[in-house]
């Protein structure tokens, strides 16, 4: 494909756009990307290569579809939007590894695709993630222990820090803890609202997450670990001790008060003062 019909360049985007007379649909949270230097970014980041299948989540018009075509072995994109489908269908012809379907990321059971696309080995995921369900697709993939490589995604900015934040901080919360036990992760740039059409209201970012061969912290049960975290930050301002016994997970005052002696944390400690191994730990002696 020629460079100058690429789609990172915005004026054939919205040249497109009018083509096809497309509407932007706000509650499937579309922003298309447009700028060459992000989308390099981007490809350069998830390390994506000629033996990789790649599962592209929301692929919008194709722009990053087509530098994906041309650096992966197979790409798979998976689109909600049926008015797009034709668009992709017209700005996709010139490759042959592209597979496209219009279905809801959500409701995909990516494990069996993985299995029939790339014989279950991991796979690479790269998305310009829709901002309102960033995190349900994001966990969908590490709790359903889909078989992954790297996931090399646009995010809002705030969701980008928390991810990345650590203990004691304010942007420090459930999603570090929990993106934090299945994934390194990195923020590989910032990128600016006029990097989109539509322009969002809020600044983006590029983040990629390495998933771990094992997690970095042994836990008995992984399910009551996270009820016990998302308890504790379900009220920030309270004590953990608190937090915990009000939290709906089946824990008494005295075990809570028992187990943070034994853990030598004092009997005010925060939720946010915790690590991750600290919850690991709290949650063995509570399960």
């Amino acid at each position: 494909m020629d460079k100058m019909e690429r789609l990172s360049n915005p004026q054939v985007t919205i040249e497109t756009i009018k083509r096809y007379d497309f509407a932007f649909q706000k509650k499937f949270g579309q922003n298309f990307l447009i700028d060459e230097h992000v989308l390099n970014k981007i490809i350069a980041a998830s390390g994506v290569t000629k033996k990789d299948v790649v599962l592209e989540i929301g692929p919008g018009f194709g722009t990053m579809t087509q530098y994906l075509a041309e650096a992966a072995k197979e790409v798979i994109a998976v689109e909600i939007d049926k008015a797009l489908i034709p668009i992709l269908q017209e700005t996709l012809q010139d490759y042959d590894n592209i597979t496209l379907m219009n279905e809801d990321i959500l409701k995909v059971d990516i494990r069996a695709l993985v299995e029939e696309k790339n014989g279950g080995r991991p796979i690479k995921v790269v998305a310009n993630l829709p901002y309102y369900i960033t995190t349900p697709i994001i966990m969908g993939l590490f709790e359903g222990h889909v078989p992954l490589d790297n996931i090399t995604v646009m995010v809002q900015k705030e969701v980008a820090q928390r991810m990345q934040a650590g203990p004691g901080t304010k942007d420090y919360g459930a999603l570090s803890l929990a993106v934090q036990f299945y994934a390194c992760p990195y923020i590989v740039a910032n990128v600016p609202p006029n990097c989109f059409i539509p322009r969002p209201s809020v600044g983006s970012a590029v983040i990629r997450l390495s998933r771990w061969d094992d997690p970095p912290v042994q836990v008995q049960d992984e399910k009551f670990m996270f009820a016990l975290i998302r308890a504790s930050f379900n009220q920030r301002r309270k004590t953990l001790q608190n937090s915990l016994v009000n939290g709906g997970i089946g824990v008494e005052k005295e075990q809570v008060m028992s187990a943070l002696k034994q853990m030598n944390l004092p009997p005010a400690v925060r939720g946010e003062a915790l690590t991750l191994e600290q919850f690991a730990k709290l949650s063995d002696l509570l399960g």
